[in-house]
């Protein structure tokens, strides 16, 4: 009895200081160790980019208002940035892990990343965002779970089942980007990874054996939880499980209407949660597959990634041919359609006790409209471009609030266009200059032929409207201005609009990017700079005393980050282990 009591009461007190020294909330701590490693997830040895020697990364798993401490070192021979797609960095976009606001973390270096996940439940992913390194690897899912006092909209899942798709080319993003650097198009990719791994053997003139494949185990008569993201380039997958339904509970931190798939179109850089029943025979395996979509199917028949939902009691292999993908050659408007279907849970909570209806999007005036335009890709100074309005983002050398902080000159340029320019096409570095707390109506509009998708850091954004052809101000007309989905990332189709609204209440540097990789490597991509004219410390946080300086601040870099003691962070967590251990051996004295 003495040491159970003793170890509960050890337990406590190194609770309470940890949250003496971070804070009322708890922290978790986590390390990411990013290296290469050699994997051959299509049959052919690769260098892929692995987290801990994994591929793909291990989970991060934290709660709502959860401190997050995370200490990421830099074992590649090139400079390195993690970033946390969907998280919204409150108050701290100093921590976002873009060009615009961090640093890159030189080789054989470690920076730790500090934040809060506050106000925030969901289903995300981290991923290098630097130097197309995504194409590699490097990402894992970042989950915050729901704080017991608030209850998830659903019976609690009998598990939680984490898949990572994107299609994949057997070479590495260094020769990747030097052929998009050349002027050429990526090609269509050698496949699609499952969990990292490539297809099982459903036929054996498309899949060659001796492919490893993912199997996913489960019990009957149970539900899972299944958080799927889309980790790709660039192609739009469709999601399916044989002869399962997929119900949609959720998608980038918000919870959904709840409504039955048999099919899901996952674009680049989307995250969904569904709940799947093990309630079908056992007498066999089943398959889980991500398919190409919006392609000419007889070329692009290996870009399919299969895996294997496997019954614990399953009596035998699965066999015969997929589940087909969805049959829409003659009506162009199903994946629109589905899209348009994914509405918001008015009635339940997320991260707060109140209902995410109440939040009333659809009553509040408009501040500013940006009408954003895509296009294909267009010859900028001898090589091809991607650009927004006509402007190819032009990559920075410094973050840009740490620029503002050292009254840094020339460095960007306000002058963002607020809709398409009649002018030749340049690279500059033009960013959104935003009024904090305004309510913005941004129009993206895809003039391409392919699917182009968006992603912004620091927010979520309501998708209020949809459609093909060019958005006018009637299309105001079709907005839902009573549940639409708010999330991270959107679609646009081509030829197409998407409109999005957003309370612009975090201040701070947020990126705007295609999440298509190559068009984001290329300049499809901008900032929105959110200042609080009368800040006090109160809406923004300062640069933490670890930040990295490079560019035309490189001098003031004082300290090598090689070992996580060398940093201010590194101090103080010495500090933090050293009055753990002084403590442990008070109390066992004191115990004795």
């Amino acid at each position: 009895m003495n040491m159970v009591l003793s170890g509960f009461s050890l337990l406590l007190h190194i609770a309470l200081l940890s949250r003496l020294c971070f804070g009322g909330d708890p922290t978790v701590f986590t390390d990411l160790r990013v290296s290469y490693t050699t994997v051959s997830p299509l049959g052919v040895p690769q260098q892929v980019i692995a987290i801990n020697r994994n591929f793909p990364g291990p989970l991060i798993n934290v709660t709502t208002n959860n401190h997050v401490i995370v200490n990421v070192y830099n074992e590649l021979d090139e400079g390195l940035l993690m970033t946390w797609s969907g998280v919204e960095m409150r108050r701290n976009s100093w921590q976002d892990g873009v060009l615009g606001t961090n640093c890159p973390i030189p080789p054989k270096w470690n920076w730790t990343y500090r934040f809060q996940v506050k106000d925030q439940i969901g289903s995300f992913f981290y991923f290098p965002s630097l130097s197309f390194q995504r194409a590699s690897g490097g990402f894992g899912p970042f989950v915050i779970n729901n704080r017991e006092l608030i209850p998830i909209p659903f019976a609690q899942p009998d598990g939680d089942i984490f898949i990572m798709i994107g299609d994949w080319y057997t070479q590495n993003h260094t020769a990747l980007r030097a052929t998009l650097d050349s002027g050429k198009d990526l090609g269509i990719p050698d496949g699609v990874l499952i969990n990292g791994k490539g297809p099982y053997q459903y036929n054996t003139t498309l899949v060659p054996s001796g492919i490893n494949y993912e199997t996913i185990t489960v019990d009957p008569g149970k539900t899972y939880r299944i958080r799927v993201h889309n980790v790709g380039i660039s192609t739009s997958l469709n999601f399916r499980v044989q002869n399962h339904n997929l119900l949609l509970v959720e998608t980038e931190g918000h919870y959904t209407t709840q409504t039955n798939f048999t099919n899901f179109d996952i674009h680049a850089g989307q995250s969904y949660s569904f709940l799947l029943s093990t309630d079908q025979n056992a007498s066999t395996d089943y398959y889980i597959v991500a398919s190409a979509r919006f392609v000419n199917e007889s070329l692009w028949q290996k870009v399919t990634g299969v895996a294997i939902l496997h019954y614990s009691n399953s009596k035998g292999s699965a066999t015969g041919p997929l589940p087909p993908p969805p049959d829409d050659f003659y009506d162009k408007t199903f994946s629109m359609n589905q899209a348009r279907s994914v509405r918001q849970n008015t009635s339940a909570s997320g991260a707060r006790p109140n209902p995410q209806g109440s939040f009333r999007y659809g009553s509040i005036n408009i501040t500013d409209t940006y009408v954003l335009k895509v296009t294909s890709l267009v010859p900028i100074n001898g090589t091809n471009r991607a650009t927004i309005n006509g402007i190819s983002f032009l990559k920075p050398d410094v973050p840009f609030r740490l620029a503002d902080q050292h009254q840094l000159r020339g460095i960007y340029k306000l002058d963002f266009p607020s809709k398409p320019m009649n002018r030749t096409p340049i690279i500059d570095r033009s960013i959104i200059n935003a009024t904090y707390k305004g309510f913005i109506e941004i129009i993206l509009q895809n003039n391409d032929t392919t699917i182009q998708n968006f992603h912004l850091d620091g927010y979520s954004f309501f998708v209020v409207g949809m459609d093909y052809g060019d958005w006018s101000e009637n299309s105001r007309g079709s907005y839902n201005k009573w549940d639409a989905i708010s999330r991270c990332a959107t679609q646009v189709f081509p030829g197409g609009w998407t409109a999005i609204l957003i309370s612009l209440d975090n201040v701070g540097s947020w990126n705007l990017r295609a999440e298509n990789l190559d068009r984001w490597y290329l300049g499809q991509e901008t900032y929105l700079r959110i200042v609080n004219p009368e800040e006090n410390g109160e809406t923004e946080m300062g640069a933490p005393d670890n930040v990295l300086f490079c560019g035309p601040l490189k001098s003031l870099q004082k300290w090598n980050p090689g070992s996580s003691a060398a940093s201010p962070l590194g101090h103080s967590l010495n500090h933090f282990t050293l009055l753990l251990g002084l403590f442990t051996l008070l109390f066992l004295i004191l115990a004795g």
